[in-house]
């Protein structure tokens, strides 16, 4: 694959071959970062499971400490008699059927995160192949379907974010931006690592954490070494 010279000079930064600990990578993907806006840290997991095996799959959610440096549009799907909770919480979109309408009519998908309480699940699952390759289906497991849906706003406007197994057995996720200070790209990185350790299927087998790597937004990857990771 080409890359573009400033890649290649960012490249010469970090050692090849060379394991970092967790410090020392979060200091390398800081200095390695060339783009001129504030790029985003991206964390990127391969664990040890089948993704296709129902009893192996690692999914969840988890509020990052410093939160993740961006706006986060949220609209909350529910009945009329959540809907200034909800607007008190800060959602940017509240609506019913009407929202649902829009979506399906007009392939309108402007916000990040779909929060849903229960009893409006079996009309969104009409454009749940909408949400679905977008990954904007609301999901229990993650806390995106719930009664409490003001919570749920209060929680993804702080920070809250999703990992999820992509084909080939890899999380991907952002940890934040690298204007942030080292010490608070740690607490959301061992926040992250402590919840996808604590998420280990009980149908998994021999080394669940392959590997694990930091990068900046079109930056290259800087491995960590897994032993560091308890």
């Amino acid at each position: 694959m080409f890359r573009g010279k400033k890649y290649q000079e960012a490249s010469k930064l970090v050692e090849n071959g060379k394991l970092y600990d967790v410090k020392e990578a979060i200091e390398t993907v800081k200095k390695s970062s060339y783009t001129k806006f504030d790029g985003s840290v991206e964390l990127h997991v391969k664990l040890g499971v089948d993704s296709r095996q129902a009893d192996q799959q690692v999914r969840g959610a988890v509020v990052l400490p410093n939160g993740t440096g961006k706006k986060v549009r949220v609209l909350v799907i529910t009945k009329e008699g959540n809907f200034k909770a909800a607007q008190e919480a800060g959602a940017d979109y509240v609506g019913a059927e009407e929202m649902i309408q829009k979506i399906q009519t007009e392939n309108w998908l402007d916000f990040d995160v779909m929060i849903a309480s229960p009893d409006m699940m079996a009309a969104i699952g009409r454009i749940g192949r909408l949400l679905g390759p977008k990954g904007l289906m609301p999901n229990p497991k993650t806390g995106t379907v719930t009664p409490n849906v003001a919570q749920a706003v209060k929680d993804a406007k702080a920070g809250k974010v999703e990992y999820r197994l992509d084909k080939n057995n890899i999380i991907h996720l952002m940890i934040g931006k690298v204007s942030f200070e080292d010490d608070k790209l740690m607490e959301n990185f061992d926040t992250v690592m402590g919840a996808i350790l604590k998420a280990k299927p009980a149908a998994a087998k021999g080394q669940y954490v392959k590997s694990v790597s930091l990068s900046a937004t079109m930056g290259p990857g800087v491995s960590i070494n897994p032993a560091v990771l308890g």
